[in-house]
C-alpha cells in the first residue's frame, strides 16, 4: 500500500474520529446512529495510523506530498 493522506488529511480525521467518540460515550448521540458514527471513527482513525485511504484509490486522490527524486 501506497501512502495517499498527507498531514493535514490525517489529523482531521483523527480530530473527527475523536468527536464521534465523545458524542457516542457521552451518549449524546446513540442508537444506530451512535454506532455508524463510532464506526466511521474507528475507520478514521486506523486510515490515519497507517496514512491509506482505499476509498482514495479510485477517485485518483492523493493528498500526501511526497519528495521526488530528480533521475539524470
Amino acid at each position: 500500500m501506497k501512502k495517499n493522506m498527507g498531514s493535514a488529511d490525517k489529523i482531521i480525521r483523527v480530530i473527527i474520529a475523536i468527536i464521534f467518540s465523545v458524542l457516542f460515550f457521552t451518549q449524546t448521540v446513540t442508537g444506530t446512529l451512535g454506532m455508524v458514527l463510532l464506526i466511521v471513527g474507528g475507520i478514521f482513525l486506523l486510515t490515519s495510523v497507517i496514512s491509506f485511504c482505499p476509498l482514495y484509490l479510485p477517485l485518483g486522490i492523493n493528498t500526501c506530498k511526497t519528495k521526488e527524486k530528480n533521475v539524470k
